[in-house]
């Protein structure tokens, strides 16, 4: 199996990529030329990796009968200092809302996609770390 995108530049510093039928735009940052028309391609690789390991943990609750009212992912990502700037670490907290959240079931839904079925968190454990931490909100 591939997976195939296409890219194709509109002015300045601004893409146009296609993605599962769906388009984005990519652009710069003013400083360097682009217009902020749409995210920079670095923090589109934080997004993917939120994304992937969300629809795991989402799917593997239910399959628990624990579903969440409510699951925010937030990424922060340590950059190298030096060119190429590469992601050296990756930090998820997974903020659940709900009553009755029963912490062990996230913590091993959580396992679970990033050891076991997150292609994402995979791909990336091979050049950087991966961490988490679970928040809780009644």
């Amino acid at each position: 199996m591939k997976h195939r995108i296409e890219l194709n530049w509109l002015e300045d510093m601004a893409f146009s990529a296609e993605v599962n039928e769906h388009r984005i735009t990519l652009d710069a940052d003013e400083m360097v030329g682009g217009e902020n028309r749409g995210p920079r391609p670095k923090p589109l690789m934080l997004a993917a990796l939120a994304g992937c390991t969300a629809m795991d943990v989402i799917s593997i609750l239910k399959k628990m009968k624990s579903e969440p009212e409510d699951l925010t992912i937030m990424v922060e990502a340590s950059l190298t200092d030096e060119h190429p700037k590469v992601y050296s670490s990756f930090h998820l907290i997974f903020q659940f809302k709900g009553e009755g959240l029963d912490p062990e079931k996230l913590e091993k839904a959580i396992h679970l996609s990033q050891e076991k079925y997150c292609g994402v968190s995979a791909m990336y454990r091979k050049f950087a770390t991966i961490t988490h931490e679970i928040r809780l909100i009644p």
